[in-house]
């Protein structure tokens, strides 16, 4: 009899320890640190570094397990893990676009690994609006239609996700895929206050800052002193041109604000209200800005306007 019950303690013992202890108390948290890709000394060329660093920035950090909820993502504390986000599209950056979105398509089809790994997960749905709300949100400033371009195609047609959510980025697919950096930028006509019109294609400047803004848009205002401020001189050398498009149909508050503009702008209007209703650019959010070079080809999209003046700056400096 003794030695039955203390097979019988023994076995709940095992029981115990196999259940992961007494009952009530739960396993520790799985947390970590997001890892960091350790560029080899063999790459010794910078652009061969950033390529390596672009495609196999995720690697540590995919392959690993970790909780994911309000605080952590994979593992990762999302404070944490939006930072090493934001580091990376700032590396694409560095990369030639087509290649960029190679790698981007890559870490798209890591981030389903990850899911099919643990279907249960909320993992897919936690990660997958965090690169949307970096790259597509219209007040991020690290917003790139061009990366998410690949991430969201992926998106559309993933087994992964939700169907009541395909035709959205379907929707936001065929957006991004408009007007891409380095296509020409489709051309359109505006009248001015005087009601000539002028074509965007007909400006000719070596730079071409297409501005899409809204009278009395607090934000436009900003954007109107920096680049008074910063590239007044370009603008009066002709170096610069900007092209500043009211496309609402409000036309009579465009009039009374007009003042504001500055008069060496283009300031127009769109009268055929083609940008809106033929979607010849994806206006998202007022303001919107893109740089164009001579021959109009696109050299940021929708960028943000620390972006814009980056590359103008970068301009200047070779001239």
């Amino acid at each position: 009899m003794l030695k039955r019950l203390k097979i019988i303690s023994t076995l709940l013992l095992l029981l115990a320890v196999a259940c992961g202890g007494p009952r009530g108390k739960k396993a520790a948290p799985s947390t970590r640190a997001f890892p960091k890709v350790t560029v080899p000394e063999a790459y010794t060329d910078q652009q061969d570094r950033v390529e390596y660093t672009c495609s196999h920035y995720w690697d540590g950090y995919l392959a690993g397990t970790g909780q994911t909820d309000s605080a952590f993502v994979l593992g990762v504390k999302r404070g944490e893990l939006e930072q090493a986000l934001s580091n990376y599209i700032a590396i694409l950056g560095m990369a030639p676009l087509k290649d960029a979105q190679k790698y981007v398509a890559k870490f798209f089809e890591g981030v389903c690994e990850v899911q099919r790994r643990d279907t249960l997960s909320q993992f897919y749905t936690q990660f997958t609006q965090m690169v949307a709300d970096y790259l597509y949100n219209p007040n991020s400033p690290m917003r790139d239609e061009d990366l998410y371009l690949p991430f969201v195609q992926g998106l559309a047609e993933s087994p992964l996700t939700r169907e009541d959510m395909r035709p959205a980025y379907r929707y936001e697919a065929m957006v991004c895929a408009l007007n891409q950096r380095g296509t020409i930028a489709p051309d359109f006509s505006a009248r001015k206050m005087d009601g000539s019109v002028f074509t965007l294609h007909g400006i000719s400047a070596p730079y071409t800052l297409l501005f899409f803004s809204n009278p009395g848009c607090g934000s436009c205002k900003e954007i109107i002193s920096q680049i008074n401020s910063q590239f007044g001189e370009m603008v009066d050398n002709g170096g610069l041109a900007v092209v500043n498009i009211y496309i609402d149909d409000q036309i009579n508050d465009w009039y009374e604000y007009i003042q504001h503009y500055p008069e060496k702008w283009y300031n127009g209007y769109d009268y055929k209200f083609v940008i809106r209703n033929e979607v010849l650019y994806d206006v998202r959010a007022i303001p919107s800005l893109y740089l164009l070079d001579a021959e109009k080809r696109i050299l940021a999209k929708d960028a943000p306007l620390e972006k814009i003046i980056v590359l103008l700056s970068r301009q200047g400096a070779n001239e």
